[in-house]
C-alpha cells in the first residue's frame, strides 16, 4: 500500500472516529437549541477536533517511523493526479454544501444548527476528499 494512501485511510478512520460520535451525539441534542455561545457545545467540538488533531499528528508520526525514506518520498505524477481529482470532486460538494447552509438554512433554522451544519459539510468534504484518494490508489488514475 503507498505511503500516501496509508495518510488517507489514516485521516478516513480518525475522521470517524472523532467526528462520527461528535455529529451523532449533537444531531438531535438540546444543546443545539441554546443561545449562542454555547460554550458546552464549544468544548464538545473542542474536544473532537483536538482529538482528530492528535489521531492525525501521531498517526503520520508513526507511519513515517515506520515506513522506509525511499517510500515515502516527495509526490509523484500519479500521486498528483490522484490529489487533484480527489480535491476537485471535494471541492464541489463543498460548495454545494457551503450554498445550501448559508442560502438555505438561515431561512429555516438558526445559530448551532447552522454553525454544526458548516462544519459538518468540511468535515464531508474532506472525507470525500480521502475516500477518493484510497479510491485512486486502489482503482489506479491515468
Amino acid at each position: 500500500m503507498p505511503y500516501r494512501e496509508k495518510i488517507a485511510w489514516l485521516s478516513l478512520v480518525g475522521m470517524a472516529v472523532c467526528y462520527g460520535p461528535y455529529f451523532a451525539f449533537t444531531h438531535r441534542s438540546p444543546l443545539l437549541d441554546q443561545p449562542l455561545p454555547n460554550l458546552p457545545l464549544m468544548a464538545l467540538f473542542a474536544a473532537a477536533a483536538g482529538g482528530n488533531a492528535v489521531w492525525t499528528l501521531l498517526g503520520r508520526l508513526l507511519l513515517r517511523m515506520n515506513t522506509p525514506p525511499d517510500e515515502r518520498g516527495s509526490a509523484d505524477e500519479r500521486d498528483r493526479a490522484i490529489d487533484r481529482r480527489a480535491r476537485g470532486v471535494a471541492y464541489y460538494v463543498l460548495i454545494g454544501l457551503a450554498l445550501y447552509v448559508g442560502g438555505v438554512m438561515p431561512f429555516i433554522s438558526t445559530g448551532w444548527h447552522i454553525v454544526n451544519s458548516m462544519v459538518a459539510s468540511v468535515v464531508i468534504a474532506e472525507t470525500v476528499s480521502y475516500a477518493a484518494i484510497v479510491l485512486g490508489y486502489r482503482r489506479g488514475v491515468t
